[in-house]
C-alpha cells in the first residue's frame, strides 16, 4: 500500500480510538472507585446506540438536534446506571469480587432481552449526521467528515475528565476513593452518593461512546459482549483506574488494527500473511505482551490493598456420612436415567450435558476456589481438548480411546505454557491475561480453515460402536465421578493444603518453605487437563465442535457455574453446573426472553445466597453443628 493509504488508515485509527476511549474511560472510573469488574458496561454502550437511534428519529434533522440527541441518549443511560448502582450494587459491595462480577453478568442478560423487547431483533442503522455527511479528499483518498469530528471528541473528553478529576472537589474525592475508599469513609465522606455519581458518569461515557457510533454502526444485540472485551483490554493495558492510560491504550490498539488493515496480504520469507485477519486478535496479543513485562499496565499502579476482605474461607471439611449418602443417591439417580428413556426420553441428553458442565466447572474451581486464580479464558483448554479430540479421531490412527487420552494432554501442554506467564500476575490482571491467551487460541481456530474448519467447525465425530448409545453415557458418568474423586483427594492431600495456603497468604506460605509459584503452576496445569477432558467428552456427546466452545461466553458460563454453586465448597461447582444447565434449558423452552428470566434468577441467588447455593447450605449445616 502507498504512503497515502497508511496516512488515511492512521486517521481512521484516531477516529476509532475516540469511541473506544469513551467506553474504556467509564469502565476504568467505575473499577478504580468501586473495584467492580462491570460486565454490564458493554450493555450501557449497546443501550446508548439504541436510545440514540430512537431520539435521533425525533430530533436529529438539524445539526443541533442531532448532537443534542446523542447527549440526551447518554444522559438516559447515565440515569439507568445510577438506578442500577442504588438498587443493586450497593447491596453487594461487601460481597466477594467474583459475586459482584456475577451480578453484572446477570444484568447483561436482562438488558439484552430488554433491548430485544423494545427494539426487536433486527439491526437498526441511524441517519448520517447533518452537516457531516460528506467526505474530504486527503492525499487523493477520501475520508468521512464525521470521522474527522470523532478524532476531536476523544481528546476533548480526555481534557474534560482531567479537569473534572484534578480541578474540582468531587474529582479529588474520586481520586482519594481510588487510593483508599475505606479511609475516605472514615473521614465522613458519603461514599454511597460518591459511588453513585461515579457509576452514573461511567455509564454516561459508555452511552456516549455508543451514541456517537449511530452514523457508523448499526444498533445490534451483539454489541454488549463484543465491545466489553475490547474495553477490558484498553483498561488493563492502560492501567486500572488511569484515564490517560486508557486513552494511550485505546490509541495504540486502534492504530495497531489500522496498521493491520493497511498492510493487507504480504509475502514474508515466501509465506503469505493476511494481516487484516489479525484485527480479530491483535489487541489481545498486545495486552499479553504488556502484562508480561508491565504487570500493572502502561500507566497503572499496583492496586491498593482492601481492608475489607469479605467473609474468610472456612477450612475444608471431609465428607460426613450424610454427604456420602447424598452423593451415592445422586450417582444412583444418574445411573437410572437411561432406564427411564421410555417415559423421559430427554432426561439422558440433559444429564449428559450436566455431566460435561460439571467436569468443566470442577476444573475451573480447582484453580479458582482452591488456588485463588480467577480465569476469564478457561474455555481455551475446553476448546483445545475438543478440537484435539476431533482431529485425532479424524486421523483414524488414535481411535476414540487414544483421542480421549491424548486431547487432555494437549490442553495440559497449552496450560503449561500459558500458566508460566499467568501465575506471575494476580487478581484482575491474571484473569485478563488468561482471556488474552484464550482469544489468541480462538482466532487461530476460527481462521485456520484447512485444519479446524474455520467458522463451520468439525462435524461427524460420534462414538465408536463399542461406546455408542447408553454405553457412552455411562462412560461419561464414570469419568466425571473419577475426576471429582481425584480432585477431592488432591484437595486434602499435602498439595491441596499448600495450594490453599498459597491462596490465603502467599508471603506466609513462602516463608514456611512452600514454592508458591510451582504449586500454582501445577494447579493451573491440572485445571487445563480437566477442562480438556471435558472438551473431549463434549465432542462425542454432540458429534461436532465449533469455535463457539472457545469464546468469552463459554468462559463466562464456567465462572457463572462456579459462582452459583459457591466457591468456598468442593461441592459448589457440581451444584452450580447442574443448576445452570437445568435453568438455562428450562428457560429457553418456555419464553423468547429466557436471558432476562435467567438473569433475574442469578440476581436473586446473588442477593439471597452471597456464598452460592452449596456454600449457603454448608454454612447452615455448620451453624447447626456448633456447640451451644
Amino acid at each position: 500500500m502507498q504512503l497515502t493509504g497508511f496516512i488515511v488508515q492512521f486517521l481512521n485509527g484516531l477516529a476509532e480510538a475516540s469511541s473506544l476511549f469513551l467506553v474504556a474511560a467509564g469502565l476504568s472510573l467505575i473499577f478504580g472507585v468501586s473495584r467492580i469488574v462491570n460486565f454490564a458496561h458493554g450493555s450501557f454502550y449497546m443501550l446508548g446506540i439504541y436510545v440514540a437511534y430512537s431520539i435521533v428519529q425525533q430530533w436529529g434533522q438539524t445539526p443541533f438536534g442531532f448532537w443534542a440527541s446523542l447527549i440526551a441518549a447518554a444522559l438516559v443511560v447515565a440515569a439507568l446506571g445510577a438506578l442500577v448502582e442504588m438498587i443493586l450494587l450497593r447491596r453487594i459491595y461487601k460481597a466477594p469480587e467474583m459475586y459482584q462480577l456475577l451480578a453484572t453478568f446477570a444484568l447483561v442478560l436482562v438488558f439484552n432481552d430488554a433491548a430485544l423487547w423494545i427494539w426487536g431483533p433486527d439491526d437498526l442503522l441511524g441517519p448520517l449526521a447533518p452537516g457531516l455527511n460528506g467526505s474530504v479528499s486527503i492525499l487523493g483518498r477520501y475520508m468521512p467528515v464525521y470521522d474527522l469530528a470523532l478524532m476531536v471528541i476523544g481528546p476533548a473528553v480526555l481534557l474534560a475528565l482531567w479537569l473534572l478529576l484534578t480541578r474540582t472537589r468531587w474529582g479529588t474525592l474520586v481520586r482519594a476513593a481510588t487510593q483508599d475508599r475505606e479511609m475516605l469513609g472514615a473521614l465522613g465522606v458519603n461514599q454511597g452518593w460518591l459511588f453513585t455519581g461515579v457509576f452514573a458518569l461511567g455509564a454516561f461515557l459508555a452511552g456516549l461512546g455508543g451514541a456517537i457510533q449511530i452514523p457508523r454502526q448499526p444498533a445490534s444485540l451483539m454489541l454488549d459482549l463484543s465491545v466489553i472485551g475490547d474495553a477490558f483490554v484498553v483498561v488493563v493495558v492502560g492501567g486500572m483506574g488511569s484515564i490517560p492510560g486508557a486513552y494511550l491504550a485505546a490509541l495504540i490498539i486502534a492504530q495497531l488494527k489500522a496498521l493491520c488493515i493497511a498492510l493487507g496480504v504480504m509475502e514474508i520469507g515466501g509465506v503469505s500473511i493476511a494481516f487484516p485477519k489479525l484485527t480479530l486478535v491483535v489487541e489481545f496479543i498486545f495486552m499479553a505482551f504488556v502484562l508480561v513485562f508491565r504487570p500493572w499496565g502502561l500507566r497503572g499502579k499496583p492496586l491498593a490493598t482492601m481492608r475489607h476482605l469479605g467473609i474468610p474461607d472456612a477450612p475444608l471439611r471431609t465428607a460426613g456420612t450424610a454427604f456420602k449418602w447424598l452423593a451415592m443417591a445422586l450417582i444412583a439417580l444418574f445411573a437410572m436415567l437411561p432406564l427411564l428413556s421410555g417415559t423421559l426420553p430427554y432426561a439422558t441428553v440433559l444429564a449428559q450435558d450436566i455431566l460435561v458442565a460439571v467436569l468443566f466447572a470442577v476444573s475451573l474451581h480447582f484453580m479458582m476456589g482452591l488456588g485463588g486464580m480467577a480465569s476469564f479464558g478457561h474455555a481455551a483448554y475446553f476448546g483445545i481438548g475438543a478440537y484435539a479430540t476431533a482431529l485425532l479421531f479424524q486421523s483414524q490412527w488414535a481411535g476414540m480411546g487414544g483421542a480421549l487420552l491424548l486431547a487432555p494432554l494437549a490442553a495440559a501442554l497449552a496450560a503449561t505454557v500459558f500458566g508460566w506467564f499467568c501465575i506471575r500476575l494476580s487478581g484482575v490482571y491474571l484473569a485478563m491475561l488468561t482471556l488474552a491467551f484464550a482469544q489468541i487460541i480462538w482466532s487461530i481456530v476460527y481462521q485456520w480453515d484447512a485444519v479446524t474448519g474455520g467458522s463451520n467447525g468439525i462435524i461427524g465425530i460420534w462414538p465408536e460402536e463399542w461406546l455408542s448409545g447408553d454405553t457412552y453415557y455411562y462412560f461419561t458418568l464414570a469419568v466425571v465421578i473419577l475426576a471429582i474423586v481425584a480432585v477431592r483427594r488432591m484437595a486434602f492431600a499435602p498439595f491441596g493444603y499448600a495450594l490453599r495456603a498459597s491462596r490465603d497468604s502467599a508471603l506466609r506460605a513462602d516463608a514456611t518453605g512452600i514454592n508458591v509459584k510451582r504449586v500454582q503452576w501445577t494447579a493451573f496445569i491440572i485445571a487445563g487437563l480437566l477442562a480438556g477432558l471435558a472438551g473431549g467428552l463434549y465432542v462425542f456427546s454432540k458429534g461436532s465442535t465449533s469455535p463457539e466452545v472457545i469464546t468469552v461466553g463459554k468462559s463466562v458460563d464456567a465462572l457463572v457455574m462456579v459462582m452459583l454453586g459457591g466457591i468456598q465448597t468442593l461441592f459448589g461447582p457440581v451444584v452450580g453446573a447442574a443448576s445452570f444447565t437445568i435453568l438455562q434449558d428450562y428457560f429457553i423452552g418456555i419464553t423468547e426472553y429466557w436471558r432476562a428470566l435467567f438473569g433475574a434468577v442469578i440476581l436473586l441467588i446473588v442477593l439471597a445466597f452471597p456464598r452460592g447455593i452449596a456454600g449457603h447450605f454448608a454454612l447452615l449445616i455448620q451453624g447447626k453443628e456448633k456447640p451451644a
